[in-house]
């Protein structure tokens, strides 16, 4: 039987990085002949990428750009944020003993993002726990990020764990439409980046810190994931 699996979010899940986004988009607007936003409530849209960011904060001040400018300066963002990546980004608390206890229970852990591959594993390679994961893969690994069932599914497999023994832990409805699309029992975290409130988007199970995702609460998801996956009314004609 394979290990139990759980996949995690990168950004807002295991692993606050809105300081250093936030500081790279205000070193990097004034390059382009505008002002930093020193706006702390951008963080909630860091889970769409850096040129949905720079797009949504210019539009804070009605400034409508070019793709060929939103282009330039999203380069210069991603070229900066990377140089600058593990400045004041830290681990949540709790990640450390939450990947200590179920890695002594034989579980096996993975991270699922929209992240670019290689930004994903320069992160948490400079916090130091990329050693952890038996699978990194970032938005650009498949041929579509999440929700798209193909980003979580090939993230399952290059972990070698299977959809009935996974459990995906994250912060926003993209995570969540993605464990939905594969069929997997979502945690949602209360403190990540989010325009919905986590408790709104029908997580599996809300926790306000990882201690509460304890041994029992994983068993539990997956055995009500089993169950609901052996009584659900197959399709007509499937």
């Amino acid at each position: 039987m394979n290990a139990p699996l759980l996949v995690f979010d990168l950004d807002g899940t295991l692993v606050d990085t809105a300081p250093d986004l936030l500081a790279t988009l205000d070193a990097v607007l004034p390059r382009h002949g505008f002002k930093p936003m020193a706006d702390a409530s951008l963080r909630d849209t860091i889970g769409h990428g850096a040129r949905h960011m720079i797009k949504q904060a210019l539009s804070r001040r009605d400034v409508t750009l070019s793709d060929q400018a939103l282009d330039a300066i999203n380069d210069d963002f991603l070229a900066h944020y990377e140089a600058n990546i593990c400045r004041h980004s830290r681990l949540y608390p709790g990640t450390e003993a939450l990947l200590d206890r179920f890695a002594e229970a034989g579980w096996r852990f993975a991270v699922c993002t929209n992240k670019k591959e290689h930004l994903s594993k320069l992160l948490l390679q400079a916090i130091g726990v990329s050693g952890c994961f038996a699978a990194i893969c970032g938005g650009d690994t498949f041929a579509a990020p999440k929700p798209d069932p193909t980003h979580l599914g090939g993230t399952i497999a290059a972990a070698s764990g299977t959809p009935a023994q996974t459990l995906m832990v994250g912060d926003s409805r993209t995570d969540r439409d993605a464990a939905r699309n594969v069929g997997v029992a979502f945690v949602g975290v209360n403190f990540g980046y989010t325009d919905v409130p986590m408790a709104k988007l029908g997580a599996d199970l809300l926790i306000d810190h990882f201690d509460e995702l304890t041994m029992d609460a994983a068993k539990r998801l997956l055995a009500n994931a089993a169950m609901a996956g052996a009584t659900a009314v197959p399709a007509p004609g499937s």
